[in-house]
Protein backbone atom coordinates (compact mmCIF):
# COMPACT_ATOMS: atom_id res chain seq x y z
CA UNK A 1 0.00 0.00 0.00
CA UNK A 2 3.07 2.38 0.84
CA UNK A 3 4.42 1.80 -2.99
CA UNK A 4 0.43 2.86 -4.02
CA UNK A 5 0.43 6.04 -1.42
CA UNK A 6 3.89 7.23 -1.33
CA UNK A 7 5.71 10.39 -0.36
CA UNK A 8 8.67 10.77 -2.60
CA UNK A 9 7.78 12.55 -6.22
CA UNK A 10 10.07 9.89 -7.44
CA UNK A 11 8.03 6.83 -6.33
CA UNK A 12 4.97 8.97 -7.03
CA UNK A 13 5.82 8.90 -10.64
CA UNK A 14 6.71 4.89 -10.62
CA UNK A 15 3.36 4.45 -9.43
CA UNK A 16 1.41 6.42 -11.88
CA UNK A 17 3.53 4.18 -14.41
CA UNK A 18 2.69 1.23 -12.45
CA UNK A 19 -1.64 2.37 -13.11
CA UNK A 20 -0.83 3.31 -16.80
CA UNK A 21 0.59 0.08 -17.67
CA UNK A 22 -2.36 -1.62 -15.82
CA UNK A 23 -5.20 0.05 -17.22
CA UNK A 24 -3.27 -0.12 -21.02
CA UNK A 25 -3.42 -4.01 -20.07
CA UNK A 26 -6.80 -4.57 -18.60
CA UNK A 27 -8.19 -2.93 -21.97
CA UNK A 28 -7.49 -5.93 -23.32
CA UNK A 29 -7.46 -8.57 -20.62
CA UNK A 30 -11.18 -7.19 -19.25
CA UNK A 31 -12.56 -7.63 -23.02
CA UNK A 32 -11.33 -11.00 -23.68
CA UNK A 33 -12.57 -12.02 -20.27
CA UNK A 34 -15.48 -11.05 -20.64
CA UNK A 35 -15.92 -12.22 -24.18
CA UNK A 36 -14.95 -16.14 -23.45
CA UNK A 37 -17.37 -16.23 -20.58
CA UNK A 38 -19.75 -15.07 -23.37
CA UNK A 39 -18.99 -17.07 -26.38
CA UNK A 40 -19.37 -19.88 -23.62
CA UNK A 41 -22.91 -19.07 -22.58
CA UNK A 42 -24.17 -17.93 -25.71
CA UNK A 43 -22.77 -21.25 -28.09
CA UNK A 44 -23.35 -23.58 -25.11
CA UNK A 45 -24.73 -27.08 -26.84
CA UNK A 46 -27.91 -26.48 -25.03
CA UNK A 47 -28.85 -23.26 -26.64
CA UNK A 48 -30.42 -24.20 -30.12
CA UNK A 49 -31.24 -20.63 -30.93
CA UNK A 50 -27.82 -19.61 -31.12
CA UNK A 51 -26.73 -19.63 -34.84
CA UNK A 52 -25.12 -22.43 -36.53
CA UNK A 53 -22.33 -21.90 -39.39
CA UNK A 54 -19.69 -24.78 -39.69
CA UNK A 55 -18.46 -23.22 -42.75
CA UNK A 56 -17.45 -19.80 -41.28
CA UNK A 57 -13.86 -19.03 -41.45
CA UNK A 58 -13.22 -15.44 -41.73
CA UNK A 59 -13.87 -12.15 -40.53
CA UNK A 60 -12.13 -8.59 -41.96
CA UNK A 61 -13.71 -6.27 -39.64
CA UNK A 62 -13.54 -9.16 -36.56
CA UNK A 63 -9.54 -9.35 -37.68
CA UNK A 64 -9.15 -5.77 -37.80
CA UNK A 65 -10.22 -5.62 -34.50
CA UNK A 66 -8.12 -8.57 -33.26
CA UNK A 67 -4.66 -7.15 -34.16
CA UNK A 68 -5.48 -3.33 -34.63
CA UNK A 69 -6.35 -2.68 -30.46
CA UNK A 70 -3.93 -5.18 -28.84
CA UNK A 71 -0.94 -3.70 -31.05
CA UNK A 72 -1.84 0.01 -30.80
CA UNK A 73 -1.76 -0.51 -26.83
CA UNK A 74 1.71 -1.97 -27.11
CA UNK A 75 2.61 1.05 -29.10
CA UNK A 76 1.78 3.58 -26.17
CA UNK A 77 2.94 0.74 -23.65
CA UNK A 78 6.06 1.07 -25.56
CA UNK A 79 6.17 5.00 -25.45
CA UNK A 80 5.53 4.94 -21.67
CA UNK A 81 7.94 2.40 -21.17
CA UNK A 82 10.65 4.61 -23.53
CA UNK A 83 10.03 7.82 -21.99
CA UNK A 84 10.02 6.51 -18.23
CA UNK A 85 12.96 4.61 -18.70
CA UNK A 86 14.99 8.36 -18.91
CA UNK A 87 12.74 10.59 -17.48
CA UNK A 88 12.94 8.06 -14.00
CA UNK A 89 16.33 6.44 -14.42
CA UNK A 90 18.13 6.86 -11.23
CA UNK A 91 21.11 7.45 -11.99
CA UNK A 92 19.44 11.13 -13.73
CA UNK A 93 19.56 14.24 -11.58
CA UNK A 94 16.32 15.81 -10.13
CA UNK A 95 14.89 18.58 -12.34
CA UNK A 96 11.84 19.27 -10.03
CA UNK A 97 11.05 18.58 -6.44
CA UNK A 98 7.10 17.87 -7.29
CA UNK A 99 4.66 18.06 -9.66
CA UNK A 100 4.43 21.24 -10.52
CA UNK A 101 7.28 22.63 -8.59
CA UNK A 102 10.93 22.77 -10.77
CA UNK A 103 14.10 22.23 -9.20
CA UNK A 104 14.84 25.98 -7.29
CA UNK A 105 17.95 27.12 -8.43
CA UNK A 106 20.94 27.18 -5.83
CA UNK A 107 19.58 24.30 -4.25
CA UNK A 108 22.49 21.79 -3.48
CA UNK A 109 21.19 17.84 -2.77
CA UNK A 110 22.33 16.26 0.08
CA UNK A 111 25.06 13.89 -0.23
CA UNK A 112 24.53 9.94 1.23
CA UNK A 113 26.71 7.26 0.80
CA UNK A 114 25.32 3.77 1.77
CA UNK A 115 27.07 0.79 2.67
CA UNK A 116 24.84 -2.80 3.04
CA UNK A 117 26.90 -4.65 5.52
CA UNK A 118 25.91 -7.66 7.19
CA UNK A 119 23.10 -7.22 8.17
CA UNK A 120 22.64 -3.49 8.55
CA UNK A 121 22.92 -0.20 6.96
CA UNK A 122 25.78 2.38 7.36
CA UNK A 123 24.68 5.86 6.05
CA UNK A 124 27.71 8.28 5.86
CA UNK A 125 27.27 12.45 5.24
CA UNK A 126 29.83 12.85 3.53
CA UNK A 127 29.87 16.54 3.43
CA UNK A 128 28.50 17.24 6.70
CA UNK A 129 31.39 14.22 8.34
CA UNK A 130 28.83 12.06 10.16
CA UNK A 131 27.19 8.29 9.99
CA UNK A 132 24.81 6.23 11.16
CA UNK A 133 24.20 2.66 11.38
CA UNK A 134 20.30 1.06 10.51
CA UNK A 135 18.75 5.64 10.49
CA UNK A 136 18.74 8.18 7.95
CA UNK A 137 17.06 11.41 7.79
CA UNK A 138 16.90 13.86 5.03
CA UNK A 139 14.82 17.44 4.78
CA UNK A 140 11.66 17.27 2.95
CA UNK A 141 11.26 18.93 -0.66
CA UNK A 142 15.13 18.99 -0.59
CA UNK A 143 17.10 16.44 -3.73
CA UNK A 144 19.20 13.41 -2.14
CA UNK A 145 21.85 11.71 -3.84
CA UNK A 146 22.92 8.34 -3.00
CA UNK A 147 25.79 6.75 -3.72
CA UNK A 148 25.29 2.61 -2.81
CA UNK A 149 27.60 -0.04 -2.38
CA UNK A 150 27.91 -3.68 0.02
CA UNK A 151 30.61 -4.59 1.39
CA UNK A 152 30.25 -8.21 1.28
CA UNK A 153 26.87 -10.11 -1.25
CA UNK A 154 24.40 -8.51 -3.31
CA UNK A 155 21.71 -6.17 -1.20
CA UNK A 156 18.80 -4.02 -2.19
CA UNK A 157 18.40 -0.45 -0.87
CA UNK A 158 14.74 -0.23 -1.05
CA UNK A 159 12.70 3.08 0.54
CA UNK A 160 9.16 2.23 -0.69
CA UNK A 161 7.61 5.74 -0.04
CA UNK A 162 11.16 7.51 -1.32
CA UNK A 163 11.46 5.54 -4.61
CA UNK A 164 12.14 2.29 -6.33
CA UNK A 165 14.57 -0.35 -5.09
CA UNK A 166 18.58 -0.34 -6.16
CA UNK A 167 20.83 -2.74 -6.27
CA UNK A 168 23.95 -2.45 -3.72
CA UNK A 169 27.24 -4.24 -5.10
CA UNK A 170 30.29 -5.24 -3.38
CA UNK A 171 32.94 -3.95 -5.41
CA UNK A 172 30.42 -1.68 -7.55
CA UNK A 173 28.51 1.69 -6.97
CA UNK A 174 24.99 2.30 -7.81
CA UNK A 175 23.18 6.12 -7.58
CA UNK A 176 19.83 6.73 -6.90
CA UNK A 177 18.47 10.51 -6.72
CA UNK A 178 15.24 11.06 -5.18
CA UNK A 179 13.66 13.50 -2.79
CA UNK A 180 10.52 13.21 0.11
CA UNK A 181 8.12 15.53 0.04
CA UNK A 182 6.07 14.77 2.98
CA UNK A 183 7.58 14.96 6.49
CA UNK A 184 7.17 11.72 8.60
CA UNK A 185 8.93 8.30 9.61
CA UNK A 186 9.25 5.26 6.86
CA UNK A 187 10.32 2.15 6.81
CA UNK A 188 13.85 1.11 4.86
CA UNK A 189 15.26 -2.34 4.07
CA UNK A 190 16.34 -4.64 2.04
CA UNK A 191 14.78 -6.18 -1.02
CA UNK A 192 17.32 -9.05 -2.00
CA UNK A 193 17.91 -12.34 -0.04
CA UNK A 194 21.38 -12.00 1.65
CA UNK A 195 21.82 -14.79 4.39
CA UNK A 196 20.52 -15.57 7.64
CA UNK A 197 20.08 -12.05 8.83
CA UNK A 198 18.15 -10.51 5.74
CA UNK A 199 14.48 -10.24 7.63
CA UNK A 200 16.19 -7.76 10.24
CA UNK A 201 18.54 -6.08 7.89
CA UNK A 202 15.89 -2.65 8.24
CA UNK A 203 16.33 0.83 9.35
CA UNK A 204 14.36 3.78 9.53
CA UNK A 205 14.00 6.70 7.28
CA UNK A 206 13.11 10.27 8.64
CA UNK A 207 11.36 13.24 6.37
CA UNK A 208 12.55 16.56 8.42
CA UNK A 209 12.22 19.99 8.31
CA UNK A 210 14.76 22.06 8.02
CA UNK A 211 15.30 23.01 11.48
CA UNK A 212 14.75 19.50 12.53
CA UNK A 213 17.55 17.92 10.51
CA UNK A 214 20.14 20.59 11.55
CA UNK A 215 19.31 19.40 15.30
CA UNK A 216 19.52 15.49 14.13
CA UNK A 217 22.62 16.12 12.39
CA UNK A 218 24.21 18.17 15.95
CA UNK A 219 22.98 15.55 17.87
CA UNK A 220 25.10 12.79 15.68
CA UNK A 221 27.95 15.12 15.93
CA UNK A 222 27.39 15.22 19.91
CA UNK A 223 27.70 11.57 20.29
CA UNK A 224 31.46 11.65 20.26
CA UNK A 225 32.31 8.73 18.18
CA UNK A 226 34.05 8.16 15.64
CA UNK A 227 34.02 5.79 12.03
CA UNK A 228 37.87 5.37 11.11
CA UNK A 229 38.88 2.21 9.29
CA UNK A 230 39.76 0.18 12.69
CA UNK A 231 36.06 0.86 13.73
CA UNK A 232 34.57 0.04 10.32
CA UNK A 233 36.21 -3.14 10.42
CA UNK A 234 34.75 -4.19 13.47
CA UNK A 235 31.21 -2.96 12.85
CA UNK A 236 31.70 -4.60 9.32
CA UNK A 237 31.89 -8.23 11.00
CA UNK A 238 27.99 -9.55 10.61
CA UNK A 239 25.08 -8.98 13.19
CA UNK A 240 21.86 -9.03 13.48
CA UNK A 241 19.18 -6.40 14.58
CA UNK A 242 22.07 -4.16 15.21
CA UNK A 243 20.87 -1.26 16.98
CA UNK A 244 20.75 2.58 16.01
CA UNK A 245 24.63 4.15 16.03
CA UNK A 246 25.82 7.80 15.66
CA UNK A 247 29.45 9.05 14.88
CA UNK A 248 30.22 12.48 15.09
CA UNK A 249 32.80 12.43 12.30
CA UNK A 250 34.04 10.31 9.60
CA UNK A 251 37.21 9.23 7.93
CA UNK A 252 36.55 11.01 4.71
CA UNK A 253 38.27 8.31 2.32
CA UNK A 254 36.33 5.29 4.01
CA UNK A 255 33.63 5.14 1.43
CA UNK A 256 36.47 4.94 -1.21
CA UNK A 257 37.88 2.46 0.37
CA UNK A 258 34.73 0.17 0.84
CA UNK A 259 34.32 0.79 -2.86
CA UNK A 260 37.58 -0.31 -3.82
CA UNK A 261 37.48 -3.39 -1.01
CA UNK A 262 41.00 -2.01 0.34
CA UNK A 263 39.83 -0.90 3.91
CA UNK A 264 42.71 -2.98 4.71
CA UNK A 265 45.60 -0.71 3.90
CA UNK A 266 47.52 -3.95 3.49
CA UNK A 267 45.80 -4.46 -0.09
CA UNK A 268 45.62 -2.79 -2.64
CA UNK A 269 42.82 -0.85 -4.45
CA UNK A 270 40.68 -2.07 -7.00
CA UNK A 271 40.99 1.24 -8.82
CA UNK A 272 44.93 1.12 -8.55
CA UNK A 273 45.14 -2.30 -9.98
CA UNK A 274 42.74 -1.20 -12.67
CA UNK A 275 45.43 1.19 -13.53
CA UNK A 276 48.23 -0.84 -13.38
CA UNK A 277 46.56 -2.97 -15.98
CA UNK A 278 45.43 -0.10 -17.94
CA UNK A 279 48.93 0.86 -18.24
CA UNK A 280 49.87 -3.06 -19.29
CA UNK A 281 50.17 -4.83 -16.44
CA UNK A 282 52.45 -6.60 -14.04
CA UNK A 283 53.21 -9.80 -15.88
CA UNK A 284 53.33 -12.73 -13.81
CA UNK A 285 53.79 -11.06 -10.42
CA UNK A 286 50.50 -9.33 -10.94
CA UNK A 287 49.15 -12.38 -10.41
CA UNK A 288 49.14 -12.37 -6.78
CA UNK A 289 47.19 -9.01 -6.70
CA UNK A 290 44.07 -11.13 -7.40
CA UNK A 291 43.75 -11.78 -3.68
CA UNK A 292 42.54 -7.75 -3.26
CA UNK A 293 38.85 -8.82 -5.09
CA UNK A 294 38.37 -10.70 -2.47
CA UNK A 295 35.87 -9.34 -0.15
CA UNK A 296 37.18 -6.64 2.65
CA UNK A 297 37.32 -9.44 5.81
CA UNK A 298 37.48 -13.01 3.72
CA UNK A 299 36.33 -15.25 6.24
CA UNK A 300 36.70 -19.54 5.84
CA UNK A 301 33.94 -22.09 6.34
CA UNK A 302 34.93 -22.28 10.07
CA UNK A 303 34.25 -18.69 10.41
CA UNK A 304 37.70 -17.41 11.22
CA UNK A 305 39.34 -15.26 8.79
CA UNK A 306 41.72 -16.28 6.64
CA UNK A 307 45.50 -14.38 6.78
CA UNK A 308 46.12 -13.30 3.26
CA UNK A 309 49.61 -12.74 1.66
CA UNK A 310 50.10 -8.55 1.24
CA UNK A 311 51.38 -7.07 -1.48
CA UNK A 312 52.39 -3.38 -1.97
CA UNK A 313 52.52 -1.77 -5.05
CA UNK A 314 55.05 1.28 -5.37
CA UNK A 315 55.07 3.84 -7.85
CA UNK A 316 51.16 3.63 -8.89
CA UNK A 317 50.59 7.01 -9.95
CA UNK A 318 48.83 7.51 -13.32
CA UNK A 319 52.26 9.53 -14.91
CA UNK A 320 54.29 6.64 -13.73
CA UNK A 321 56.38 4.72 -16.03
CA UNK A 322 55.53 1.37 -16.84
CA UNK A 323 58.81 -0.33 -15.62
CA UNK A 324 58.88 1.64 -12.68
CA UNK A 325 56.00 -0.48 -11.17
CA UNK A 326 57.49 -2.72 -8.58
CA UNK A 327 56.30 -5.05 -5.76
CA UNK A 328 57.21 -5.81 -2.59
CA UNK A 329 56.43 -8.77 -0.93
CA UNK A 330 55.42 -8.36 3.01
CA UNK A 331 55.33 -11.31 5.36
CA UNK A 332 51.87 -12.81 5.79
Amino acid sequence: MVVMSPSGDIAAQQRDLIVISTVLMLLIIVPVIALTLLFAWRYRESNKEATYDPDWHHSTQLEVVIWAAPLVIIIALGAVTWSSTHLLDPYRPLSRVAEGRPLPEGVKPLQVQAVALDWKWLFIYPELGVATVNELAAPVDRPINFQITSSTVMNSFFVPALAGQIYAMAGMETKLHAVINKAGVYDGFSANYSGAGFSDMRFKFHGLSEAEFEAWVAKAKASGAALDRATYTTLEKPSVREPVKLYASVDGELFDAILNMCVDTAKMCMKDMMRIDAQGGLGKDGIRNVFALQYDAPRSRGGHQAPPKRFVAAACTPDAPRDGLTLERAAP
